[in-house]
């Protein structure tokens, strides 16, 4: 071979290879985490003295100071132009309802008591709405899906009229997964669309019959929010039209009021699950009132980065919720702090980790990491909300979203849940580094729950970026194969949005949770490192979205 040959040839394979992404050493940022570190976050983020990190409180400011000290300690850059804040522009409505709610029936009348029997709240901003006489419709379970060919609102007119709605969807409980997808809830399932849907029909209120199986809590969940502050966007200037009244109301109260009606509630779920399911005109009227009080303020999302080394304009974004309930009724024990230890100190903290691996890193990403604490997720997911309408990045520059909203406190566990699985392909870089641990993959084992809808990566997929989010993992390394089934059901009965949902060294177990970070820090960092841009994969609803950027 010619001599000009052989170095034609060299310099080639040579321009080939310096073309090829580099390749981040595996273990690489590894050693930056520990158990101690993780778990001084979980107890400062949780302790009383953060007062339950509600926004607009000082725990807000508290915890705003905390973790931009944080970002600023370990090095890293503002992610909002100078600044590490974005501002989110939020009301806080405060509602003071009647004791009770009056009905009144076709041959009777009866009496639902506040906080016992229902919760009633509004996102309105006016003085004082008062409900007399207002009539009730069953609307079944408040869907309009034209993929289904359903609409529980088909020939009804609701303007001026207060609708009652089952929880979930009509597909749950059945085997049929091509129904509403059978026991996996959809977003018509989520008790937000059918507020949502029933402002759409004009309704003047909804409410949301409580059922502990569908609803995936316990009616002490929404007991909270009775008379409490309730923060939503704030829309002035481009106000849409809501229902002067939602909430929810229990089981039992729910049977007076149908039986008041002279009508059956079970009949009537079983009626509504089934195609050509009518709205019935209860015959019954309402009568309450309820005192608002609204204060406009900002609140705060955290943003810090790290430049990519080449491709700076391309995105991976870490996030978190720092905030949680904040201060509120007292439990049993007197102790009034919902300082949400798990719920979502835990995820805050392994936002701060991560942040803190990537940054000892021999070897700068190639692209841009975004590391993202959202607001007001407790309040309806508006932090992640007003960034995905308000971007610091663009959506079509993102390459992919990971949310840690809650970081698995049991223990070591083989397996690791993926909340949504066959959404995207970032389910197959998780597989693929789980493996490298000795652990593997399954689907989330509580599908009817509707998690995928529950947290700030929603609003990421609904912008068109693929979205990961993980769950705790079932299968105890040092208990039975489901052991992981019954630690979660303790702590929904337990700690979900209670007081006790407190820093405690022995129940959060940080030697588990740092595996599930440490994995979730591996998939970022390969994204960060590679030039491939992870899909939607087939059937996903969000596929249609990213094509569009």
């Amino acid at each position: 071979m010619p001599k000009s040959t052989v170095w034609s040839l060299s310099f080639l394979i040579l321009t080939i290879v310096s073309c090829q992404p580099k390749q981040s050493d595996p273990q690489d940022g590894l050693a930056s985490f520990t158990e101690a570190g993780y778990a001084q976050h979980v107890k400062t983020l949780a302790s009383d003295d953060f007062q339950g990190r509600r926004p607009f409180t000082a725990g807000e400011k508290k915890t705003l100071t905390y973790l931009v000290n944080e970002f600023k300690h370990l090095g890293l850059e503002a992610g909002n132009d100078t600044s590490f804040l974005q501002e989110v522009p939020m009301v806080e409505i405060t509602t003071t309802a009647d004791s009770v709610m009056n009905l009144t029936g076709p041959k009777s009348k009866t009496t639902l008591s506040g906080f016992k029997d229902y919760v009633l709240w509004t996102q309105r901003t006016d003085s004082i709405i008062s409900w007399r006489d207002a009539e009730l419709v069953f609307a079944g379970f408040g869907v309009v899906a034209p993929e289904y060919n359903w609409n529980d609102y088909q020939g009804l007119d609701v303007k001026g009229k207060v609708v009652i709605v089952l929880v979930n969807d009509p597909g749950f409980g059945g085997n049929d997964t091509t129904f509403f997808k059978g026991n996996t809830m959809t977003y018509y399932g989520r008790w937000t669309y059918k507020y949502e849907e029933a402002a759409r029909q004009g309704a003047r209120g909804c409410l949301i019959v409580h059922n502990t199986v569908p609803a995936a809590y316990p009616f002490g969940v929404v007991q909270n929010s009775w008379n409490s502050p309730h923060l939503y966007l704030d829309q002035r200037g481009h106000e849409s039209y809501v229902c002067e009244g939602v909430g929810w109301i229990s089981f039992p109260a729910a049977e007076k009021l149908f039986q008041l009606a002279g009508l059956n509630l079970n009949e009537l779920q079983t009626r509504a699950r089934k195609p050509g399911f009518t709205a019935v005109d209860l015959k019954v009227k309402a009568s309450t009132t309820l005192h608002v009080k609204t204060r406009f303020d900002k609140s705060y999302n955290v943003i810090a980065k790290l430049t990519g080394s080449e491709k700076p304009n391309e995105y991976v974004v870490y996030n978190a919720h720092w905030d949680h309930l904040g201060i509120g009724k007292p439990n049993a024990a007197g102790d009034s702090i919902y300082n949400g230890a798990y719920d979502n100190a835990s995820g805050t903290a392994a936002l701060l980790e991560i942040a803190k691996a990537f940054k000892s890193l021999h070897e700068r990403p190639r692209r841009t990491v975004v590391f993202l604490a959202v607001t007001a997720e407790e309040q309806g997911l508006w932090g992640s909300a007003y960034y995905a309408a308000h971007p610091v990045y663009p959506a079509a520059n993102t390459v992919a979203n990971i949310n840690m909203d809650g970081i698995n406190p049991y223990g070591k566990v083989e397996d690791v849940i993926v909340i949504g699985k066959g959404q995207s392909e970032l389910e197959d870089y998780l597989a693929a580094e789980a493996a490298k641990q000795g652990r593997y993959v399954v689907p989330d084992s509580e599908p009817e729950k509707g998690y995928y809808f529950r947290s700030d990566h929603f609003n990421f997929a609904k912008v068109g970026i693929p979205a990961l989010y993980i769950g705790p993992g079932n299968d105890h390394a040092e208990k039975e194969k489901d052991y992981g089934l019954q630690l979660k059901s303790d702590y929904t009965k337990l700690y979900y949005h209670q007081p006790t949902d407190e820093y405690d060294s022995v129940r959060m177990n940080a030697a588990g949770a740092l595996d599930d970070i440490k994995l979730l820090f591996q998939v970022g960092k390969r994204l960060a490192a590679e030039d491939a841009w992870p899909a939607w994969k087939e059937g996903s609803e969000f596929k249609a979205v990213r094509n569009k950027h």
